[in-house]
């Protein structure tokens, strides 16, 4: 599926930026025996319901024409939201110094399936967070941003 989010990626982006929008992300999913692409745009002054129908009504013929997804699916646009999850390496470079919360797929070598801190740095192979904590990234299930409220 990543393959058909990459290819969704580069067709929208010069859309979405066009129109005064980041393309966050984009997640296709089957979630039970439903289909869902899943459109994230980010803006400096935020996202509000408004701008997920402006960049809706910019990308749906768009998207019909290339037809790059031949199942059913329901499209969503939205904001990433306050507590985002961190899937590219673009989101975990504006990341550094911040609190994330990283969740595993399994309990590692010191019996830890999550870990709350900050992010130091990270490579192709690992994220670094404080206290030198190394994680491979192939162990990672999910990261995201922690909004301390």
């Amino acid at each position: 599926m990543a393959n058909i989010e990459e290819k969704i990626e580069n067709l929208l982006k010069p859309k979405i930026e066009n129109i005064g929008y980041e393309l966050y992300d984009v997640e296709y999913v089957k979630e039970g025996k439903n289909f869902f692409l899943r459109i994230f745009i980010d803006s400096p002054k935020g996202i509000d319901l408004n701008d997920c129908e402006k960049v809706n009504n910019e990308i749906t013929d768009l998207l019909d024409e290339k037809d790059y997804i031949k199942e059913q699916y329901f499209l969503e646009v939205s904001s990433p939201g306050i507590e985002r999850v961190l899937r590219k390496d673009k989101h975990l470079e504006r990341n550094i110094g911040n609190l994330i919360n990283v969740k595993l797929f399994s309990k590692d070598e010191n019996g830890n399936k999550e870990y709350q801190a900050i992010l130091e740095n990270f490579d192709n192979e690992n994220i670094i967070l404080e206290g030198n904590v190394k994680i491979p990234r192939k162990n990672i299930a999910q990261i995201k941003t922690i909004y301390n409220w």
